[in-house]
């Protein structure tokens, strides 16, 4: 093992301690362990920040930007308090909580989806006396099938439509994935509702 390799693996390791341990923001823990691949010797300068170029960069941080909107925007709010009149029943709640954050998945970065509507699912807990983690985890699950109908839902997707558009020349369109992805979330949301 030559002690470029040594080094590249003493900061993975670093890293996954960093991470177990969560003391840190995962952002904070990830720029350490740039600054220390820079330092090392790992990583060459002028790659250091070559990534932030990429598109699929440029798509995730838009994605997210869209999520911040309409977060900000208290249009969920708004919706929460609306359903929260006519929704009685935990399935039924279940239905629309993990329903909606797999649609809103497909359209823009599960992750930012999920993070728009865990307050609403927990304040739909409190009131109701459940436990929240009934709710929640349901919810991660529709985040991630729902990311998998569209090329925008998850990073994976959209990496895979530029390693096929290298080796055909053509990329996945928008909703190429939606046959696979709207099946297994559909199968996926029936599993929830009767699982739960």
């Amino acid at each position: 093992m030559t002690l470029l390799q040594f080094y590249s693996f003493a900061i993975i390791i670093g890293m996954m301690f960093l991470f177990i341990w969560g003391k840190l923001r995962y952002d904070v823990v990830a720029m350490l362990a740039l600054a220390a691949s820079l330092a090392a010797g790992t990583v060459a300068p002028y790659d250091a920040f070559s990534g932030f170029s990429d598109d699929i960069v440029i798509i995730v941080a838009s994605a997210l930007v869209v999520s911040a909107a309409v977060a900000r925007s208290h249009l969920i709010e708004v919706l929460r308090r609306w359903l929260a009149r006519r929704l009685n029943g935990f399935r039924v709640q279940l239905l629309v909580l993990v329903g909606t954050v797999t649609v809103l998945s497909a359209l823009i970065k599960n992750i930012g989806a999920l993070a728009m509507m865990m307050p609403a699912a927990l304040k739909i807990a409190k009131k109701s006396g459940t436990s929240p983690s009934l709710y929640l985890m349901p919810m991660a699950f529709g985040s991630l099938l729902g990311g998998l109908i569209t090329m925008v839902g998850t990073s994976p997707n959209i990496i895979v439509s530029r390693v096929r558009e290298e080796l055909t020349g053509e990329p996945f369109r928008m909703f190429d994935y939606a046959p696979v992805g709207l099946g297994l979330s559909a199968v996926g949301m029936i599993f929830l509702l009767l699982a739960s």
